[in-house]
Protein backbone atom coordinates (compact mmCIF):
# COMPACT_ATOMS: atom_id res chain seq x y z
CA UNK A 1 0.00 0.00 0.00
CA UNK A 2 1.10 3.73 -0.91
CA UNK A 3 1.48 5.78 2.39
CA UNK A 4 3.30 9.04 3.10
CA UNK A 5 4.28 12.04 0.88
CA UNK A 6 7.86 12.91 -0.27
CA UNK A 7 8.93 15.78 -2.11
CA UNK A 8 10.63 15.63 -4.91
CA UNK A 9 12.00 17.45 -7.97
CA UNK A 10 11.05 17.22 -11.53
CA UNK A 11 14.26 17.58 -14.09
CA UNK A 12 14.27 19.41 -17.50
CA UNK A 13 13.40 16.35 -19.56
CA UNK A 14 9.87 15.92 -17.40
CA UNK A 15 11.56 12.51 -15.43
CA UNK A 16 10.58 12.49 -11.95
CA UNK A 17 11.89 9.72 -9.45
CA UNK A 18 8.92 8.06 -7.73
CA UNK A 19 10.01 7.77 -4.09
CA UNK A 20 11.74 4.33 -2.84
CA UNK A 21 8.98 3.41 -0.83
CA UNK A 22 6.43 3.65 -3.31
CA UNK A 23 9.02 1.93 -5.96
CA UNK A 24 8.96 -0.75 -3.12
CA UNK A 25 5.33 -1.66 -3.39
CA UNK A 26 5.44 -1.70 -7.08
CA UNK A 27 8.23 -3.86 -7.19
CA UNK A 28 6.52 -6.34 -4.63
CA UNK A 29 3.35 -6.51 -5.48
CA UNK A 30 2.95 -4.86 -9.62
CA UNK A 31 4.38 -5.06 -12.43
CA UNK A 32 6.66 -1.59 -13.33
CA UNK A 33 4.48 0.33 -15.36
CA UNK A 34 1.76 2.46 -13.94
CA UNK A 35 -0.91 4.67 -15.52
CA UNK A 36 -1.08 8.24 -15.17
CA UNK A 37 -4.05 10.39 -15.83
CA UNK A 38 -5.74 13.99 -14.59
CA UNK A 39 -7.12 14.53 -10.95
CA UNK A 40 -8.43 17.77 -9.40
CA UNK A 41 -5.15 19.86 -9.94
CA UNK A 42 -3.09 17.07 -9.55
CA UNK A 43 -1.94 13.88 -11.31
CA UNK A 44 -3.05 10.15 -10.02
CA UNK A 45 -1.15 7.30 -10.78
CA UNK A 46 -2.22 3.67 -10.24
CA UNK A 47 -0.42 0.22 -10.62
CA UNK A 48 -1.31 -1.20 -14.09
CA UNK A 49 -2.82 -4.46 -12.08
CA UNK A 50 -5.04 -1.61 -10.17
CA UNK A 51 -5.97 0.78 -13.25
CA UNK A 52 -6.99 -2.30 -14.83
CA UNK A 53 -9.74 -3.40 -11.60
CA UNK A 54 -10.76 0.41 -12.25
CA UNK A 55 -11.11 -0.05 -15.65
CA UNK A 56 -13.44 -2.79 -14.90
CA UNK A 57 -15.53 -0.89 -12.56
CA UNK A 58 -16.16 1.75 -15.13
CA UNK A 59 -17.43 -0.77 -17.78
CA UNK A 60 -20.18 -1.03 -15.47
CA UNK A 61 -21.02 3.06 -15.02
CA UNK A 62 -24.19 3.93 -17.00
CA UNK A 63 -22.37 4.60 -20.75
CA UNK A 64 -24.95 6.92 -21.09
CA UNK A 65 -25.13 9.21 -18.44
CA UNK A 66 -23.62 12.59 -18.41
CA UNK A 67 -21.90 12.74 -15.25
CA UNK A 68 -20.41 9.25 -16.02
CA UNK A 69 -19.51 10.43 -19.78
CA UNK A 70 -18.28 13.83 -18.56
CA UNK A 71 -15.41 12.19 -15.66
CA UNK A 72 -14.50 9.40 -18.15
CA UNK A 73 -13.84 12.08 -20.78
CA UNK A 74 -11.46 14.04 -18.70
CA UNK A 75 -10.34 10.78 -16.68
CA UNK A 76 -9.35 8.29 -19.59
CA UNK A 77 -8.57 11.14 -22.38
CA UNK A 78 -5.62 12.19 -20.08
CA UNK A 79 -4.37 8.96 -18.88
CA UNK A 80 -0.75 7.70 -19.89
CA UNK A 81 0.84 4.41 -18.89
CA UNK A 82 4.30 5.40 -18.34
CA UNK A 83 7.44 3.04 -17.69
CA UNK A 84 9.89 3.38 -14.50
CA UNK A 85 12.95 3.17 -15.90
CA UNK A 86 16.19 1.89 -14.22
CA UNK A 87 16.53 4.73 -12.26
CA UNK A 88 12.84 4.59 -10.36
CA UNK A 89 12.10 7.44 -12.68
CA UNK A 90 9.04 7.91 -14.42
CA UNK A 91 8.76 10.60 -17.88
CA UNK A 92 5.50 12.93 -17.39
CA UNK A 93 3.93 14.04 -20.34
CA UNK A 94 4.12 17.37 -21.03
CA UNK A 95 0.94 18.04 -21.20
CA UNK A 96 0.00 16.27 -18.15
CA UNK A 97 2.98 18.28 -16.46
CA UNK A 98 0.59 21.16 -17.67
CA UNK A 99 -2.48 20.29 -16.12
CA UNK A 100 -1.56 19.57 -12.59
CA UNK A 101 1.16 22.85 -12.85
CA UNK A 102 4.24 20.36 -12.33
CA UNK A 103 7.15 22.56 -12.97
CA UNK A 104 9.96 21.52 -10.54
CA UNK A 105 9.35 20.45 -6.92
CA UNK A 106 6.61 17.76 -6.82
CA UNK A 107 4.76 16.29 -4.07
CA UNK A 108 4.03 12.56 -4.01
CA UNK A 109 1.13 11.41 -1.70
CA UNK A 110 0.27 7.37 -0.92
CA UNK A 111 -3.75 6.74 -0.63
CA UNK A 112 -3.21 3.12 -0.47
CA UNK A 113 -3.98 1.50 -4.00
CA UNK A 114 -2.50 4.71 -5.80
CA UNK A 115 -0.89 7.95 -5.15
CA UNK A 116 -1.12 11.29 -6.60
CA UNK A 117 1.72 13.72 -7.37
CA UNK A 118 0.72 17.44 -6.69
CA UNK A 119 3.06 20.71 -7.60
CA UNK A 120 4.17 21.66 -4.25
CA UNK A 121 2.35 25.23 -3.77
CA UNK A 122 -0.73 23.51 -4.77
CA UNK A 123 -0.57 20.71 -2.58
CA UNK A 124 0.29 22.44 0.09
CA UNK A 125 -2.88 24.96 0.14
CA UNK A 126 -4.96 21.73 -0.42
CA UNK A 127 -3.59 20.04 2.54
CA UNK A 128 -4.29 23.24 5.13
CA UNK A 129 -7.86 22.63 3.79
CA UNK A 130 -8.22 19.10 4.11
CA UNK A 131 -6.55 19.57 7.55
CA UNK A 132 -8.82 22.48 8.67
CA UNK A 133 -12.12 19.66 7.67
CA UNK A 134 -10.38 16.78 9.21
CA UNK A 135 -12.79 16.46 12.16
CA UNK A 136 -15.41 16.88 10.22
CA UNK A 137 -14.85 14.77 7.66
CA UNK A 138 -13.35 11.74 9.97
CA UNK A 139 -16.72 12.01 12.06
CA UNK A 140 -18.66 11.21 8.95
CA UNK A 141 -16.80 8.67 7.61
CA UNK A 142 -19.33 6.09 9.77
CA UNK A 143 -21.80 6.30 6.74
CA UNK A 144 -19.02 4.15 4.22
CA UNK A 145 -18.64 1.58 7.40
CA UNK A 146 -15.69 2.89 8.65
CA UNK A 147 -15.71 3.08 12.33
Amino acid sequence: MFRGHYEKKVDAKGRVSIPAKFREVISEKHDENVMVTTLKNSLVAYPMDEWMRLEEKMLDLPEFSPEVNSFQFVFLSGAVECSIDKQGRILLPPLLRKYAKLEKEVVFVGLLRRFQIWSKEIWEGEFEKARAEFDKNSSNLDKFGFK
